[in-house]
């Protein structure tokens, strides 16, 4: 199956076996409780097989404590899928994958805007929202492709392929963006490049979504940075052909960040909201998932009717920073706040609405 779908928010409708509230009422529920009894209650529901009792029970403090003062002080609070799943289940008021976030983000009319995500991703946020204060909880949590390259790398890019218009998955800073025609995400980055009326097209940084955009698009020469993910590189097609020999049953999804030749050995291929859509629709009752690893946590919570098989866990080191602690205080002290400088920031802004525009 192609990974180019339409995505849905991954905040989605779906409903637990036999009806019940939809993941959205519980969240909001957790959100407006009014105590920490009644939310740690809410949180035991779904979480009870992924913490124990008390340790569930201090994160149902510091989440209460986290909600009152998002409330006091008129904050937003985004969050990406990879969050833990007390995070997940109990504080971000929009939760979806970089595109989602990045829409919302440029809706908000609230004066403070928390992203539980890594840099790149409150960057975004900033860079659509200029007059907002921008936090993110953890100053470190940073990403293994927006580091891969730089504004310069990508000007010699343009000197070596002139006339090729830039491509900049949101995983990249603002400088890159910046010296870019386009963004893309993981959900819409197949759209994108097509949308293109250009030939050759460069596609930075990741090497491996390049590739898979590629066959999605045969049409277009893409030319390629060479970054990776720390966490999707991992997968291998022997990881597959494992869980397969064990689990004949087992419908495989993989995340077009992993390389080409495990994104052809899996069932699906999608964005983290177009993997959340498709467990919660397919009929398969056994699902294998190549990503990150706190994704599959949340969504084994969210779909207690289905076996979500981890056979081996890769969290990412970045968003592991990004804390139940380090959200309170950040709400608390304020910190930390992105900055990004003019006129870095109109120019990245015009790649991002482009992108918007096209999603």
């Amino acid at each position: 199956m192609t990974w180019n779908d339409e995505f849905h928010p991954s905040d989605h409708r779906g409903r637990p076996p036999g009806g019940g509230r939809s993941v959205r009422e519980e969240r909001k529920m957790a959100i407006e409780a009014e105590s920490v009894a009644a939310l740690y209650e809410q949180l035991k529901r779904r979480l009870a097989d992924v913490y124990p009792d008390a340790e569930l029970f201090l994160k149902a403090e510091l989440a209460y404590e986290i909600n009152r003062l998002k409330k006091e002080k008129n904050a937003l609070i985004l969050g990406h899928n990879y969050m833990e799943p007390a995070l997940y289940h109990a504080v971000p008021d929009l939760v979806g994958d970089s595109l989602e976030l990045a829409r919302r983000a440029a809706e908000t009319d609230r004066p403070i805007i928390v992203f539980l995500g890594v840099h790149f991703m409150a960057e975004t946020a900033k860079i659509l929202n200029p007059d907002k204060t921008v936090l993110i909880p953890a100053l470190g949590a940073g990403c293994s492709l927006a580091e891969s390259l730089t504004a310069d790398d990508v000007r010699r890019l343009k000197a070596a392929y002139p006339g090729a218009p830039v491509v900049a998955y949101v995983n990249t800073s603002a400088e890159v963006k910046a010296e870019s025609e386009i963004c893309c995400t993981s959900s819409n980055a197949a759209r994108v490049v097509a949308s293109l009326d250009a030939e050759t097209v460069i596609f930075i940084p990741d090497q491996y979504l390049a590739a898979n955009v590629a066959r999605e698009v045969p049409d277009k020469t893409i030319v390629a940075w060479t970054g990776r993910c720390i966490v999707h590189e991992q997968f291998s097609v022997e990881d597959v052909t494992a869980a397969r020999r064990q689990f004949p049953d087992v419908v495989v999804l993989a995340h077009p960040e992993c390389p080409p030749d495990v994104v052809a050995a899996a069932d699906f291929s999608g964005s983290t909201a177009a993997m959340i859509r498709f467990v919660r629709e397919h009929p398969a009752r056994r699902v294998m998932l190549l990503t990150e690893c706190a994704m599959g946590d949340n969504i084994a919570a969210e779909n207690p009717d289905k076996e979500i098989l981890r056979l081996s866990c890769r969290r990412c080191p970045y968003m592991q920073m990004i804390t139940l602690e380090a959200t309170l205080e950040a709400l608390r002290e304020l910190r930390y706040p992105v900055e990004v400088p003019e006129p870095v920031r109109s120019r990245a802004r015009r790649a991002l609405e482009r992108m918007l525009a096209i999603a």
